[in-house]
């Protein structure tokens, strides 16, 4: 008789462009959204929580800035006993899931619709550094006016959230384009109705940020080498017809006003073109009269990327204080929240245009910034750690973590084997707990118990002198009825 196979063990790794994270991670991220969610209840937004799964055709053409139909998401069909089935897909962003949500509930919603939603969005996308397959959104969007109130308080609220969550002001800018002056500024190079020439147009123009004034000319006429040395053939365009382009690129002034003359300039005659510049000037009005002025929030024309996808106002929140790459090169953070207006999304359902305007923040880009401003410790603080002396006496050992607990210190028992203290410590410092609270015999005969801060004694041990630690103790003895008492004044002096 043959042996039977034995089957491989699985391989314990985690899935290619996922990740694992641990309790400091999550808790810091559970903190940052409620934050958030705050800011944007007090804005009068509500939240919603979608299904994470959606069907294929209610996604519709997937990720705005992929040209594939199917690209992109994770998707899978139910089958039927007739082989047949819906085809499904995990939400690759939280926008399309709303579009879907206000079609069916249209009738029962208010006009207009203002709401908030959080959580994971998968993308089947490459992965690369720094670049998952499944993070966190956080959005907010209104749904249902075509008011550029709705859009101005948007960017109010993004710069309120900034601000709030711990970035300073002065260290973001919240900059607004609009895609309509766009449309305008391709309608004065004469290109009309030919979709694949705006296509292409678009597609050099999103390559601003790289590549600069000089290359996007290049690239909307001959071509250019590119850094590599290979050349890459441009759009065809002749030098007059790329002036436009480069006009509105290149139009911020140092004031708004100024701005906008050149838009207008780079637009001509344009209506759509006066049409986007007269939203940005409403956009800029409302918020000066917010109290919201330049140095939180600009217009600012060199904002490309998402102008293919947004059909009005587009805004980019960027992080303008400088941070140190891999190679220890200076430059500045970067975005951290993009959106816009996009009047044509639920129109899919309702074959009626229904206007709506809406903002998303990269919640895990933003925790970043929060670690690189020394806003947010890289390892949360542990429980305190009450060690096990003597294993018959575990019901005193839980009374002094249900006294801990209930008044509201986070606490827990050692549950290892107890035989080695040392290793007890050892776990201490692994959970980077901030106390350690031991009692031996000699202690419960003695009705006290001694109270270890472990956070002093690691400075005191890197840096101190022998006659230092006598001057800084990092150990007390107090009776037992004044447990949470000293454990609380400890935790305080650590804070």
């Amino acid at each position: 008789m043959a042996k039977p196979k034995k089957q491989p063990r699985p391989k314990a790794i985690t899935p290619k462009g996922f990740r694992d994270y641990f309790g400091s991670e999550v808790s810091q991220r559970t903190e940052m959204l409620r934050t958030i969610a705050g800011v944007y209840h007090r804005y009068g937004f509500d939240a919603l929580e979608s299904s994470a799964v959606e069907t294929v055709e209610a996604l519709g053409k997937f990720l705005p800035d992929v040209d594939r139909p199917n690209e992109g998401v994770f998707a899978w069909q139910e089958i039927d006993e007739n082989d047949k089935g819906d085809w499904m897909a995990l939400r690759y962003d939280l926008t399309a899931p709303l579009a879907r949500v206000y079609a069916q509930h249209r009738n029962d919603l208010p006009t207009p619709y203002r709401r908030y939603a959080m959580g994971p969005v998968w993308r089947n996308e490459k992965p690369g550094p720094g670049r998952y397959r499944q993070f966190y959104q956080c959005d907010a969007d209104t749904v249902g006016t075509a008011s550029m109130a709705a859009d101005a308080e948007i960017c109010a609220m993004l710069s309120d959230t900034l601000e709030t969550v711990g970035i300073p002001r002065g260290d973001y800018l919240v900059r607004v384009n609009n895609r309509k002056v766009l449309n305008g500024v391709l309608e004065a190079m004469g290109l009309g109705d030919d979709l694949a020439a705006r296509d292409n147009v678009l597609r050099t123009i999103d390559k601003f940020d790289k590549v600069g004034e000089q290359g996007v000319r290049e690239l909307l006429t001959k071509g250019r080498l590119d850094a590599s040395g290979a050349f890459i053939d441009g759009v065809g365009l002749s030098d007059d017809q790329a002036e436009p382009v480069i006009a509105f690129l290149t139009s911020k002034a140092a004031d708004t006003a100024g701005t906008l003359a050149n838009l207008r300039a780079a637009v001509g005659n344009s209506k759509i073109g006066v049409d986007g510049i007269a939203e940005l000037e409403q956009i800029g009005a409302l918020l000066d009269a917010g109290g919201y002025g330049s140095e939180r929030i600009e217009i600012d024309p060199s904002v490309v990327r998402g102008l293919g996808y947004y059909t009005g106002p587009v805004y980019e929140a960027e992080l303008t204080f400088e941070i140190f790459d891999e190679k220890g090169r200076k430059r500045q953070f970067g975005s951290v929240s993009g959106g816009g207006r996009y009047d044509d999304l639920v129109k899919r359902f309702t074959g009626q245009e229904v206007p709506a305007t809406g903002i998303s923040i990269g919640v895990d880009r933003l925790l970043a910034a929060l670690r690189e401003k020394g806003r947010i410790a890289a390892q949360a603080t542990g429980p305190v750690v009450v060690t096990v002396m003597d294993r018959d006496r575990m019901a005193d050992y839980q009374a002094m973590v249900a006294e801990l607990r209930n008044a509201g210190i986070r606490a827990e028992v050692y549950l290892g084997n107890p035989k080695n203290f040392g290793n007890q410590l050892k776990y201490a410092d692994k959970r980077n707990s901030p106390i350690a609270v031991i009692e031996g015999g000699d202690e419960k005969a003695n009705g006290i118990v001694q109270i270890k801060d472990l956070i002093l004694g690691a400075k005191i041990a890197e840096s101190a002198t022998l006659e230092e630690w006598k001057e800084r103790p990092s150990q007390f003895e107090v009776s037992r009825g004044d447990l949470v008492t000293k454990v609380r004044e400890i935790l305080d002096s650590q804070d």
